[in-house]
């Protein structure tokens, strides 16, 4: 049972920390209980971003339709996750610090296809799809120079607010905000913003720590929009 404990802790607990906890029983410790908190809030970030996307997912699948989302700024933004994922994986952070992104990508890599496919698009459709997939293999296999990586990561920046703003003028000129479901739009936004914390903890590196400033500020303007739009129909062609 002891070891079984010891094991546990030893998922968000590092070996200092856990014998500063239970073998000097120092549970005020602050950098322990920082290190701690930053592990665990990240692996509840990676648990939960296996389904952040699943209702937008099933909300497009039930209506048949991907009316009001941007096919630009789904790429843009799954450009950066695709980048972020690429950097991280190459520098070996722990993966409780970038896998949201795995499942991030997934899923908005998802989003993608059925917009074009509920567009009457299939083959644009499954190319989108294995595209991302062929682009991510390639920037993680480690053969590009880490330097290269670091210029896409910071690129990260403008794509990220670029790809919300595109959405975000979308909404707008619908006065709408179409298909984006509530629930992911609003996780997404406290997942960057729970990321600053944990970027700051576990990697240190400024280029990520920014990257996600500017994905919680970009996210609050497409939540502040759901809110705002909240059970507004789309406009209609004739308007």
């Amino acid at each position: 049972m002891a070891a079984l404990f010891r094991r546990l802790c030893l998922l968000v607990l590092t070996e200092a920390c856990y014998d500063e906890f239970f073998v000097k029983f120092n549970f005020f410790d602050v950098p322990c209980l920082r290190a701690a908190l930053s592990k665990g809030l990240g692996l509840a970030i990676v648990g939960g971003s296996i389904l952040v996307k699943v209702p937008q997912i099933m909300k497009m699948v039930k209506a048949q339709s991907g009316e009001g989302i941007s096919v630009a700024g789904t790429s843009l933004e799954l450009t950066a996750i695709v980048f972020n994922v690429a950097y991280s994986f190459v520098n070996h952070y722990p993966f409780s610090s970038y896998g949201d992104g795995v499942f991030l990508l997934l899923q908005t890599a998802v989003i993608g296809m059925l917009v074009f496919l509920y567009g009457g698009a299939t083959k644009k459709g499954v190319l989108y799809i294995l595209s991302v997939f062929t682009i991510t293999a390639v920037l993680c296999s480690g053969q590009l120079p880490i330097k290269f990586l670091w210029v896409l990561q910071a690129s990260n920046i403008p794509v990220v607010f670029a790809g919300k703003m595109v959405q975000a003028v979308t909404n707008f000129r619908n006065s709408s905000t179409g298909q984006l479901s509530a629930v992911t739009v609003t996780m997404l936004f406290l997942g960057a913003m729970a990321r600053i914390f944990t970027s700051i903890q576990e990697t240190g590196d400024p280029i990520i720590i920014l990257t996600y400033s500017v994905a919680t500020f970009a996210n609050g303007v497409i939540m502040t929009q759901v809110l705002y739009y909240w059970n507004v129909p789309a406009k209609t062609k004739k308007e």
